[in-house]
């Protein structure tokens, strides 16, 4: 039996490179040979993933079909594609509703092993529903950000966000430089953002923000400032830490909608004024993931460049460097987007 080699996660400080056997496929499924697999902040919430561990992650691929069965019509060998690692049932009461992130289905679904492996297994159901040929001119690098961008282009689209709002972003990582392109790229009149990282706010106003604000300054009273007198219309929070929820529930103006795109750890209460966010007027969402309509979209939007993304890698590294590129995004200090390249 063939085996090919796989990064192993057991915590964030130990990630080991071991070898498997090269998954076996059914009739209905497909094999990829993974050529970029980015790694997500959410790899590294070690208690999200730790309870699990060991395992192998990573759900940003991009990569090539090497093997079909015999069952599978849409797809050949030698098709690059993008896998979604979740997907949906499309029948149930969620789906129907839109709300595919809801689904159970997609809740448990997953292909094998993961990401950050020399090849991948499709299930069927994601043969069916989450595979994605890649445009002629999308790169592999470019790959790896559609379901990152998905995320937010589904928070963008909950978040109603429209033409000439204001929008403050709570947190400076990959997440939320993306919803600063993406907002820039919807036309909002000013973007703001925020971080406690000198490095991170640099990217921020590299990358298409009006405004970078220190996260440890007075936040509302600096939006206020720059953008007219006001607070914002849209704020997006993008990191879990209780004084940045806090922070983003005063940034918020009348009328606005605050999206809780990140989460705090399960258990955490965070208590808000009810009667200031009812008089306000201030709409509250969340969002996680996203849909086969948000994927589709950020490849769209990738491909034609409205959201331009090869300038967010920070770090190209082959999978047996994969313990360094865990610790630089866990440590979140120089590092925006970090890319592992099983096959090198």
């Amino acid at each position: 039996m063939k085996k090919m080699q796989v990064a192993m996660y057991y915590n964030n400080n130990d990630v080991r490179i071991e070898k498997m056997p090269i998954p076996e496929i059914d009739d209905n499924e497909m094999l990829v040979k993974v050529k970029a697999s980015g790694i997500c902040g959410s790899d590294v919430m070690e208690w999200y993933r730790i309870k699990k561990a060991p395992l192998v992650l990573g759900h940003e691929i991009a990569g090539d079909i090497v093997e079909v069965g015999k069952n599978v019509e849409k797809y050949k060998v030698g098709d690059k594609v993008f896998v979604s690692h979740h997907v949906p049932c499309n029948t149930c009461r969620y789906c129907l509703d839109g709300q595919h992130t809801l689904c159970d289905t997609l809740h448990s679904t997953n292909f094998y092993p993961g990401g950050f492996a020399e090849y991948l297994r499709v299930p069927e159901i994601n043969v069916d529903r989450g595979t994605f040929i890649l445009p002629k001119e999308m790169t592999y690098d470019e790959g790896v950000f559609i379901e990152p961008l998905a995320c937010v282009v589904r928070g963008m689209r909950i978040a109603e966000m429209k033409l000439g709002k204001s929008v403050l972003v709570i947190g400076s990582g990959i997440a939320g430089l993306l919803h600063i392109k993406l907002a820039r790229a919807l036309g909002a009149n000013k973007v703001i953002a925020t971080d406690i990282n000198d490095y991170r706010l640099k990217m921020a106003k590299k990358l298409g923000a009006d405004i970078v604000i220190n996260a440890n300054e007075n936040v509302p009273v600096k939006v206020k400032k720059y953008n007219d007198g006001r607070l914002a219309d849209l704020v997006v929070l993008c990191t879990g830490v209780i004084p940045a929820v806090k922070q983003a529930i005063n940034s918020v103006d009348r009328g606005g909608t605050l999206l809780f795109f990140a989460p705090t750890e399960p258990g955490v209460e965070i208590p808000f004024p009810l009667f200031d966010l009812w008089n306000k007027g201030v709409k509250m969402v969340s969002t996680y993931a996203g849909g086969p309509r948000d994927i589709a979209d950020a490849i769209e939007m990738i491909r034609f460049k409205k959201v331009t993304v090869a300038d967010m890698i920070s770090h190209k590294l082959s999978l047996s460097e994969a313990a360094k590129g865990f610790k630089l995004v866990a440590q979140a200090q120089e590092s925006i987007k970090v890319i592992l390249y099983p096959q090198k």
